[in-house]
């Protein structure tokens, strides 16, 4: 598949209900309000039309009341896309209290290219987890790799979504007993796609094959699930592994974040 058809096939199929399958979801014209669990808000929608910015600053206006009205909501994310026709948004999404993180390149590919062999380096082995033991011990490597502090809300999270079952597989790299490479396969129900999230390694284990390793074996897995294609929002560190891969940048995507602080305007 080309770069075309592969973003109109992510637009088709995945900026519906498939961001969250299962979640309570309220519409608001094109935009669809999320509500996960943990305080956390989501903002998303396949196009926003033929809005004009002032329609657009309605919209966003519209979503953080809604999400501010909720006192359990302490931080949401309205997801854009580079590709989007959307006049104003940026200002507008500024204008209140909505701030941009680093822009992520949007990654898809073909399963089948991905699924290839990965040699190890010695001592290094693959596996998936699912036991509470192995899912908080991977859980908090991850924390540690992105320089945060160990989260047990993060790892509850994870052991709620194994629990519930909704297809979400945890994959791991070891050595000598340590956790040294992570990442997430996220089959999206009703599409051909799988999500591949969550990619973390240690900086002594890097540059050594071990993370394509575990996208190859996540793209198998993916497969056995008939899932044909893969899809991933990766960081320029990222992109470079996923190109290598076979996953192809077909757009950007800019999360703008409100979080609850207490002023006017938050």
């Amino acid at each position: 598949m080309d770069p075309a058809a592969l973003l109109s096939a992510y637009d088709d199929q995945l900026r519906t209900g498939a961001e969250a399958p299962g979640v309570a979801s309220t519409s608001l014209g094109p935009v669809r309000l999320v509500e996960f669990t943990a305080g956390r808000g989501f903002v998303t929608y396949r196009n926003l039309g033929d809005a004009d910015p002032t329609r657009i600053r309605q919209l966003v206006a519209a979503a953080r009341e809604f999400f501010r009205a909720d006192p359990t909501i302490e931080e949401v994310e309205w997801k854009t896309r580079g590709h989007d026709h959307a006049p104003g948004l940026h200002e507008a999404l500024l204008a209140h209290g909505f701030l941009p993180e680093e822009p992520e390149s949007i990654m898809l590919g073909v399963a089948e290219l991905l699924a290839a062999d990965v040699q190890l380096p010695e001592g290094v082995t693959l596996r998936r987890v699912e036991h509470e033991k192995d899912v908080r011990a991977m859980s908090a490597m991850a924390d540690e790799v992105f320089g945060g502090p160990v989260s047990e809300a993060r790892a509850n999270a994870l052991l709620q979504r194994l629990e519930a079952g909704d297809g979400m597989e945890i994959w791991v790299a070891e050595a000598g007993g340590e956790i040294v490479s992570s990442g997430r396969l996220h089959p999206v129900p009703g599409s051909d796609f799988a999500g591949i999230w969550g990619g973390s390694t240690r900086p002594e284990w890097r540059g050594q094959g071990i993370y394509r390793a575990l996208t190859a074996a996540r793209a198998r897995s993916a497969l056995r699930l008939g899932k044909t294609l893969i899809h991933s929002d990766s960081t320029e560190y990222s992109r470079p592994i996923l190109e290598r891969s076979g996953l192809v940048k077909v757009s950007t995507t800019t999360p703008y974040v409100w979080r609850r602080a207490g002023g006017p305007d938050s």
